[in-house]
């Protein structure tokens, strides 16, 4: 177990959670902020991708998992993402639709923080966020983040504006 919180916990996501990470990252209506549902190829691609993080950064995303019994909730973790001309860490989250309105990605991303913090000591993080991804931006705002950029990113020929959160220790 890497990081836990009231109602979770957090482990590395192995080839075992193929399935589960289909299960968010095929659904057209969860992956709304990246305008696709992915190919069984790309959610391979996602989770070597999670996997060789672990093993250059030793953290990630993670999948998230209900304590009480342990069924695969979705991920949330802390990635190297470039802004600014450097890479800084950022908090990400998806969750399984299911579970979505729960609270579950605010609780996670807080204990992201709080590990960020206080295992890996980085001065600040931040999360990525489409403009228009209003969700996800709330949870941000709930960690405490507040705007301080602005990213455009380029993603299967589209053009996505995102805004830039951070919060300092």
């Amino acid at each position: 177990m890497i990081a836990e919180t009231e109602r979770t916990f957090f482990c590395e996501l192995t080839e075992c959670d193929f399935g589960n990470l289909c299960t968010i990252l095929q659904d057209e209506k969860a992956m709304y902020a990246y305008e696709h549902a992915f190919s069984e190829g790309e959610v391979r691609e996602w989770l070597e991708r999670q996997i060789e993080r672990y093993r250059i950064y030793g953290f990630g995303l993670w999948a998230v998992k209900d304590k009480k019994s342990g069924e695969f909730l979705g991920q949330c973790g802390i990635t190297m993402q470039k802004w600014d001309d450097a890479l800084v860490p950022e908090i990400g989250y998806l969750f399984r639709r299911k579970f979505w309105h729960r609270g579950y990605a605010t609780e996670c991303a807080a204990a992201c923080k709080r590990y960020a913090f206080e295992k890996l000591d980085f001065p600040a993080v931040y999360s990525i966020i489409r403009e228009n991804n209003l969700p996800s931006i709330a949870v941000a705002v709930r960690n405490g983040m507040i705007p301080v950029g602005k990213q455009t990113k380029y993603y299967y020929g589209m053009v996505m504006p995102h805004i830039v959160y951070e919060v300092k220790r």
